[in-house]
């Protein structure tokens, strides 16, 4: 929470030497922001896994949404935004794209989890979100992906297909399709998020305004899972850290971090939520991890850092018009 409210002062405070003053310094800031979201994404596995062993992964990742929504909403008079302009976002219709694909994600992964399994799901999900957000940046936003990208992109997702050797099963397709559902919905948030951005948005206000409609949306869905656990100790803390920490925090961190890179790269950059969860799930969970998986999330590493390397050589972007989605 405190975490959020300094990022709102740091918005204010810097908002007005933004019209005058445009330079690289920004940049690792904007990176760093990223990076944060990610690592935060990371831990939601770990904390899932951690937490009521009746919870279902649709409930998990419906409530997940429902109470981010719920604490961006309860904050947005404390950082500068305004409660009276949601109406004005609920009839945009990048607002309506980031929410659908807020939403979409949560039953398009958990459900390719069950028929496919962990590793698949991740390998594919995670893998296809920052080729699908290049893809969509380049048809909406005229952001031609640069070599660099596409080359740690690759990098990255070779080092995820190295982590995942081993434990991926390929004989079921209906899974495989439903994962990648699941990173086209990442990528759509990624890519109206960041033309909300460039049209001038609030960094709380936009994720707040599609988490509400996204969460009206899942809300059918997580009806039909059993709620028992919700409230017990651990369901109750299990969903006040997801919903804080890895959907209001790590959502408003990404999203500010935006503001000055394209879709592509910022994609990219949130590929170290993988290396996060490897890294937790050997440290909490007691999980093993081959050698082969350890040269992988190198890999991963290293594509990171010249993804990071590459978008600090590069002047801090300035927000354009662009078209509505």
């Amino acid at each position: 929470m405190i975490i959020l409210l300094n990022l709102g002062r740091q918005e204010m405070a810097t908002g007005r030497r933004e019209l005058t003053v445009k330079s690289t310094t920004s940049i690792p800031k904007h990176i760093s922001l990223v990076l944060l979201a990610g690592v935060l994404y990371g831990t939601a596995g770990t904390a899932a896994a951690l937490g009521p062993s009746t919870a279902t992964p649709l409930a998990i990742g419906g409530l997940r949404l429902m109470a981010g929504a719920l604490i961006l909403f309860l904050i947005l008079p404390l950082i500068g935004a305004s409660w009276r302009r949601l109406p004005r976002l609920f009839r945009r219709p990048t607002i309506w794209v980031m929410a659908l694909g807020a939403a979409a994600y949560q039953p398009f992964f958990f459900t390719a989890v069950e028929r496919s399994g962990v590793a698949l799901s991740t390998l594919v999900a995670v893998g296809a979100g920052p080729i699908f957000a290049g893809i969509l940046g380049w048809m909406i936003l005229k952001q031609r992906p640069t070599s660099l990208w596409i080359g740690a992109t690759g990098l990255a997702i070779f080092g995820l297909l190295l982590r995942s050797w081993g434990e991926v099963d390929f004989g079921e397709s209906l899974g495989l399709v439903l994962a990648l559902g699941a990173g086209l919905s990442s990528a759509a948030y990624v890519v109206a998020a960041k033309v909300e951005l460039n049209r001038g948005g609030h960094f709380v206000e936009m994720p707040t305004a599609a988490y509400l409609i996204g969460s009206v949306m899942l809300l059918p869905f997580v009806l039909t899972q059993p709620l028992g656990w919700v409230g017990t100790f651990s369901g109750i803390a299990l969903i006040v850290y997801l919903g804080v920490v890895t959907m209001a925090i790590a959502n408003v961190s990404q999203v500010r971090g935006m503001k000055g890179m394209p879709p592509g790269p910022a994609a990219t950059l949130l590929l170290v939520d993988p290396l996060t969860a490897t890294i937790l799930g050997m440290l909490i969970l007691n999980e093993s991890i081959t050698w082969l998986g350890v040269i992988g999330m190198i890999l991963v590493l290293i594509a990171l850092l010249l993804q990071g390397k590459a978008l600090g050589n590069k002047p801090n972007e300035e927000p354009v018009p662009q078209p509505v989605l």
